[in-house]
């Protein structure tokens, strides 16, 4: 084999072992980026679902409670959760793969009901309270998703509504009858907020760099193999050829070969002033010989 075809069998399996090292490297990078996109858009969901909470109760709740007192009826868009519920199911209009829900164990809107995954996570926070945040994957019609939960928690002044039937005010019975949403304890936890985001997107797009990244490597290993080739025959391959060839017409006696031309001091000079010097000592040799 020649030293040409050695020296891009090494740099080949290099450059395969730096690929796999990199593209290793590199995809789980990626992914654990896209991951924590992920989890930043849900974050910013939730974030947006506090907000809408919060106007309600302090804008819009104000507002309707004067409404519900003049017509003796109950305004379900003054509830925080029906309002941010609402909102969101706008927003899957466009973006049915984005989901928000508070999801309860015995709400009062059956709407809110926990499914059996969601129930485990309300389950999961009563069992721990120090764990604020839960962050899991799960499998859904339109492809995976992440899902981000907190915990709610009922405060003493959701009471009024939820403690006993007697409690609650008329209207909200008349809307949504005596069987459920009653029962709850201050500060237990009652339910908890969950966003899901796709993570197709955001996967796709990883892998999408992950592949543009392996192009490019491959296009760089490419050119930089042609011009360390390109070096490598005009520094090495050509002048080792040429002290090769002269060396064989000496082995078969001829002897008006010329001296090799030497250029600069590196090893390959180096050989060939070596071999110019045997080249000289040889013929001074052979003369003496033929002159005794």
């Amino acid at each position: 084999m020649r030293l040409l075809a050695k020296f891009n069998l090494l740099l080949f399996a290099v450059f395969a072992l730096s690929m796999a090292v990199t593209g290793f490297i590199a995809r789980s990078f990626l992914r654990q980026n896209a991951r924590e996109q992920v989890i930043q858009q849900a974050r910013l969901m939730m974030s947006a679902a506090g907000g809408m909470r919060t106007y309600t109760s302090k804008q819009v709740g104000p507002l309707l409670a004067e409404y519900e007192g003049k017509d003796n009826a109950f305004a379900r868009q003054r509830v925080p959760a029906y309002s941010a519920t609402e909102v969101f199911s706008y927003l899957r209009q466009d973006h049915p793969a984005y989901t928000y829900k508070e999801a309860t164990l015995n709400p009062t809107n059956l709407r809110d009901r926990a499914l059996d995954w969601e129930a485990d996570v309300v389950e999961t926070f009563r069992n721990h309270p120090d764990q604020q945040e839960i962050i899991g994957e799960r499998e859904t019609p339109e492809g995976p998703s992440l899902f981000l939960a907190r915990p709610m928690a009922a405060k003493p002044d959701c009471l009024v509504c939820h403690s006993i039937p007697a409690r609650a005010p008329a209207p909200m019975l008349a809307t949504y009858g005596p069987d459920h949403g009653f029962g709850w304890n201050a500060n237990e936890v009652v339910a908890a907020q969950i966003v899901s985001v796709p993570t197709s997107v955001s996967v796709g797009m990883a892998d999408r760099a992950f592949k543009t990244l392996l192009i490019s490597l491959a296009g760089v290993f490419v050119l930089t193999l042609v011009l360390l080739d390109l070096g490598l025959t005009l520094v090495v391959i050509r002048p080792v050829t040429r002290i090769s060839r002269i060396a064989d017409d000496i082995s078969k006696g001829n002897l008006n070969v010329p001296e090799i031309p030497v250029r600069g001091s590196d090893e390959i000079a180096q050989l060939a002033q070596s071999f110019n010097r045997m080249y000289v000592s040889l013929v001074k040799a052979l003369r003496m010989l033929e002159t005794e």
